[in-house]
């Protein structure tokens, strides 16, 4: 069962969050392995699609980047090689995503990152009121405005979702 909860975790993306003077909600829920956005979708009874997952990918020289897309959504690798200006993009190894972010696979917050990696977003999460997006810790999300995400995280905007 999700719930909201003033006593979140501290993570490096609420930490994030609040030195940008960012205003969040923290929302606790139970974390099942591989159940993705569907599940967090579920235990906070809000639409899968405004569920922001955070993926972590590599171009072809294997540099690390950041694509924040909608939970019912896939992402065109393809097309996010060609709007980003590079020949190649793939989904980053979970160990490799591990040491560029400092986040475990299934806890990755675009927020905090260990370094400062490029972002990319889907364009059609703007068009969303609220969004919940990984609080940097599997079974924690944060909703936040997707507004302010150009503010803090300064995302090269994309469209490159897939059904």
């Amino acid at each position: 069962m999700s719930r909201q909860d003033q006593n979140a975790p501290e993570t490096p993306a609420t930490r994030f969050l609040r030195q940008h003077k960012t205003a969040y909600s923290a929302h606790l829920y139970n974390y099942e392995e591989h159940g993705g956005t569907r599940v967090s979708a579920r235990e906070l009874n809000v639409p899968e699609h405004a569920v922001v997952k955070t993926l972590v990918m590599e171009d072809e020289a294997h540099q690390p980047l950041i694509i924040l897309m909608h939970g019912d959504r896939k992402v065109s690798t393809k097309e996010l090689a060609r709007q980003a200006g590079h020949k190649q993009i793939s989904p980053c190894d979970p160990a490799v995503a591990q040491r560029h972010t400092g986040y475990l696979v299934g806890g990755t917050s675009p927020f905090g990152t260990k370094k400062a990696l490029p972002v990319f977003m889907e364009s059609s999460i703007l068009d969303l009121p609220l969004i919940y997006i990984n609080g940097g810790r599997r079974g924690f999300l944060v909703g936040v405005h997707p507004h302010d995400l150009l503010q803090i995280l300064h995302p090269k905007l994309v469209s490159v979702a897939l059904e």
